[in-house]
């Protein structure tokens, strides 16, 4: 299967900024349902966001008639209040449509970029790209790094079918800059060039390599991610825990999709209350792309109906209180604590997506 992730220089990225910009309102509701998943947009590009907005063809009536929280700061009030996009109106190929996912995804990885290369800027940190077993891992050191002995492998959002450990850089050089430690950041392939079960081995290889290949216990291996990247990182490690490979030492999720059946509570109650989000309009294809229904409540594709009798990893999931996935953190949650699983839910009032 064909791998889509793109070998882009950063240097590239700046000499085409200029015409992304110039193509910016045909491909705003491409962009969109990736830029959602971005775990933070630097003030700098503020400005990116309200184009996007002002490009939409409509604005979020049903979101600007539901009543904001008085229980948040003003300025997330006021974050909420300008949301003008609207979720329900996006449109993504059906699931098998392979031209037209490819389209969409080369579409928007440029503009994807831009939006992580003024943090790249910024923190100036060492990145190498490494191969670990046939699958591209981007290598993230923050500047003076120490070497402590121990790793964070990062698995990015984007609904399975877009962005890629290079578009997305942004996320792990904040947390390597934050945290001081070395990150691992993998290019999986994206559905539906790569269904569930390859992709899940793909996450596997990369933590058995890091072992076998780099020298790490599994006791100094943590891993994060978020949104689709949170679905896939914690599937994998069942995958991991099931084949007898051990587990590493805890798992950090921001906003993750757990059930890509869409039958959880806050997928109906939520439904207008989520900024961003709409399983209906987008998610539900995405699902398909990555998961053929049949297969779309195994617990390799939707860790919520995981038996987690046998061990997992202590799990850390945040989320906010307007995010249909609400009912996956606390399904997980639940399914973890219920085990004896050291498991902590923290939940943001008022927080959307990715927040």
């Amino acid at each position: 299967m064909s791998n889509l992730q793109l070998k882009v220089p950063t240097l590239w990225i700046r000499r085409r900024r200029k015409r992304m910009m110039i193509t910016l309102s045909d491909a705003a509701a491409i962009l969109f349902p990736i830029l959602i998943m971005i775990h933070t947009i630097p003030p700098d590009l503020q400005i990116l966001d309200y184009a996007l907005a002002q490009n939409s063809p409509t604005q979020n009536a049903t979101y600007q008639n539901y009543p904001i929280p008085t229980t948040i700061s003003n300025e997330a009030q006021e974050e909420l209040r300008n949301t003008t996009l609207d979720p329900s109106i996006l449109k993504v190929p059906d699931p098998d449509d392979l031209n037209g996912w490819k389209k969409q995804y080369l579409d928007s990885e440029f503009m994807f970029m831009a939006l992580s290369q003024p943090i790249i800027d910024l923190y100036q940190p060492n990145i190498l790209e490494i191969m670990l077993d046939g699958v591209q891992v981007l290598d993230i050191k923050p500047q003076n790094w120490m070497d402590n002995g121990k790793v964070l492998v990062y698995t990015h959002g984007g609904g399975y079918t877009f962005g890629s450990a290079i578009s997305t850089l942004g996320s792990p050089v904040l947390t390597s800059n934050v945290t001081g430690l070395r990150v691992m950041s993998i290019n999986y392939t994206v559905a539906p060039f790569s269904k569930w079960n390859q992709t899940t081995d793909q996450i596997v290889s990369v933590i058995q390599m890091l072992k076998e290949q780099l020298g790490y216990s599994l006791d100094d291996i943590a891993v994060y991610g978020d949104s689709a990247g949170g679905g896939l990182i914690t599937g994998s490690i069942l995958k991991i825990r099931d084949r007898g490979l051990g587990l590493p030492a805890a798992l950090v999720l921001w906003s993750p999709w757990l059930d890509l059946t869409g039958n959880g509570d806050t997928y109906f109650t939520l439904k207008q209350a989520d900024p961003y989000l709409s399983y209906d309009s987008y998610l539900r294809n995405a699902a398909g792309a990555y998961a053929d229904h049949a297969d779309q409540n195994n617990p390799y594709v939707s860790p919520v109906y995981g038996n987690f009798t046998r061990g997992y990893s202590p799990t850390l999931i945040q989320g906010g209180t307007r995010e249909i996935f609400l009912s996956d953190f606390i399904r997980l949650y639940q399914a973890l604590d219920q085990t004896d699983i050291p498991v902590m839910l923290d939940i943001y009032e008022g927080m959307s997506h990715v927040h």
